[in-house]
């Protein structure tokens, strides 16, 4: 099984919060939005940072077990830009990939850590956006084994998502509860993930922080086989 977690730390007030998450869950890969990248560990219990945003007030960052996997390629990308980033704060990378060699199982696969545009930006842009960093992920290769986790800002109108995403072989995998109730206006699913080429077991909320984000966890496994291998993978 993977076991990942996608935490948006509020402008970095959760991070605090991230050694704890790492020990607790068996966590294979931290993947985190709105840090402040300069202040984060070089590692977090037996997770090492594997790449961060340079260019972005609100960054990203990507945290894998290295005694699980082979870090084999990370590259950053930018998404087509909202009203929101053109006017104030820049967000030129909105996607961080990491390309990743399972050494227990012999699958290679990328995992993306995404933040999409604010909610003052349109559906329509957002769909724009998470089109193109599955495209953008798929472009580093991995077998066609894809897992894109991260803040999504989609609470409304899911299922049209889901509808869309279908027409490219994308599941989308909500959580169990609500990962975003500050604002009663604004309750719902923010944080979630889509992926390609896995079985995801579960997507579970994990409990408030200290940002207004709620973490999650996803647990997949693998639905083919790895070169001279069997489609499941090795417990971690």
């Amino acid at each position: 099984m993977l076991n990942v977690i996608s935490y948006n730390l509020r402008k970095h007030a959760a991070s605090g919060e991230l050694m704890d998450l790492s020990v607790n869950y068996d966590v294979d890969v931290m993947c985190l939005q709105e840090c402040d990248t300069e202040k984060l560990p070089h590692r977090l219990d037996d997770l090492d940072l594997a790449d961060s945003t340079k260019g972005n007030r609100l960054g990203l960052a990507i945290y894998y077990r290295q005694d699980r996997f082979t870090a084999l390629e990370t590259n950053t990308f930018s998404l087509k830009k909202s009203l929101h980033d053109y006017l104030l704060a820049p967000a030129h990378e909105r996607l961080l990939g990491i390309r990743l060699m399972d050494n227990q199982t012999k699958h290679e696969l990328v995992v993306g850590d995404f933040h999409a545009a604010p909610l003052t930006a349109t559906n329509s842009l957002r769909r724009h956006q998470i089109r193109a960093g599955h495209e953008a992920l798929l472009g580093m290769g991995g077998e066609h084994i894809t897992l894109m986790v991260g803040d999504f800002n989609y609470p409304f109108f899911t299922k049209n998502l889901i509808e869309h995403l279908k027409e490219s072989g994308y599941a989308l995998s909500l959580s169990n509860n609500r990962t975003y109730t500050r604002y009663a206006v604004f309750k719902g699913h923010f944080d979630f993930a889509t992926s390609l080429g896995l079985d995801i077991k579960s997507v579970e909320t994990l409990p408030r922080g200290e940002s207004d984000h709620l973490p999650i966890l996803v647990t997949a496994d693998y639905t083919v086989a790895a070169p001279g291998g069997s489609a499941g993978s090795i417990a971690s």
